[in-house]
């Protein structure tokens, strides 16, 4: 308890930070935040929207420090300002496009964590078998970027061969709900860009899983489960469960390498996600929504990090007892 009572007090200085930097950045342009952000919007500007715009810089009276703490009562709130752009509030714009987002990040990351992980398995207790064939298949499909990958994936199997369909989350002829077709639209748009990242991702998980097999085969407590005549199934599950473990630990950092490749994937199969959303920000200069973007990313990176953490602290005994000491 101990160990993850330090972890979550790291996390939350890191929160603090982030946070922090994303009220400074605009305080550092020149002349008044408000009024830039005001002689970018388009039409007639009503006084509400003037408001809003204050209130997600913390307001304009008092000195940095007041104008600091009022920002941080914003945002427990829920503000996240207006953007420029929409004239909408950010927090609203991203309560739409986050969970595409956070779903196609979660499943691809989860599958490619899962396949690379049994693969190395397998190819760690049968290394110099023709498995080993995969490694060099792999490795090839890592060292492609992201969106060159997804914009042939697109090209040959989406409008070339028309096996899955392409551009967009689902069919527009399905009206969105809690109904068998939408679901299975969801799925079949969606099969493609979880596709991408994966085959994108998976070499890495693969080869340091089949590594580490390789090392907690030659360990004396696996050569003794096979002295002792246990099924092979069990010796393999017991040199994987320890060799799983630095695969864990990376967990944390390679997250946020899969969100970045996520945001381009979603903008090669024009995915209603986050990373679109972060195209048009950044090309029509709407700095609340591109703060609220980047707030957002870095507290769900912080918290799967969080997650992979408290993963690592189950399935490592030692770690327990380290903290108890």
């Amino acid at each position: 308890m101990r160990m993850l009572l330090r972890r979550l007090s790291l996390y939350a200085v890191t929160a603090w930070v982030a946070i922090t930097v994303n009220f400074m950045l605009p305080h550092l342009m020149p002349g008044n935040p408000v009024q830039t952000m005001i002689g970018k919007l388009t039409g007639r500007v009503t006084p509400q929207q003037v408001h809003a715009i204050e209130l997600s810089f913390g307001g304009l009276k008092g000195n940095l420090v007041e104008q600091y703490f009022g920002y941080l009562h914003q945002l427990l709130l829920g503000n996240l300002g207006v953007s420029i752009t929409l004239a909408s509030p950010v927090s609203t714009i991203l309560r739409s496009a986050v969970p595409w987002t956070v779903g196609l990040i979660g499943i691809s990351t989860i599958l490619s964590f899962v396949l690379g992980t049994f693969c190395g398995t397998m190819l760690g207790w049968m290394r110099g078998s023709r498995l080993d064939s995969v490694i060099p298949i792999s490795t090839f499909f890592q060292a492609v970027p992201y969106f060159f990958l997804g914009t042939v994936l697109l090209l040959v199997f989406g409008l070339n061969l028309h096996w899955f369909p392409v551009l967009g989350a689902y069919s527009p002829s399905v009206t969105p709900g809690l109904s068998w077709t939408y679901i299975f639209s969801l799925i079949r748009y969606g099969e493609l860009p979880v596709i991408t990242i994966v085959l994108s991702s998976v070499a890495g998980w693969m080869l340091g899983m089949r590594n580490m097999m390789i090392t907690m085969i030659a360990e004396d407590f696996v050569l003794m489960a096979v002295a002792k005549g246990l099924p092979r199934r069990k010796v393999i599950m017991h040199a994987a469960r320890n060799a799983v473990l630095p695969s864990v630990a990376n967990l944390s950092l390679a997250i946020g390498l899969v969100v970045s490749g996520a945001l381009l994937v979603e903008l090669v199969f024009n995915y209603p996600g986050v990373g679109n959303l972060l195209l048009q920000a950044v090309l029509n200069e709407d700095y609340p929504l591109i703060q609220g973007i980047f707030l957002i990313i870095t507290m769900t990176v912080l918290v799967a990090n969080l997650l992979a953490d408290v993963l690592y602290f189950i399935l490592d005994p030692r770690t327990r007892t380290q903290a108890a000491v």
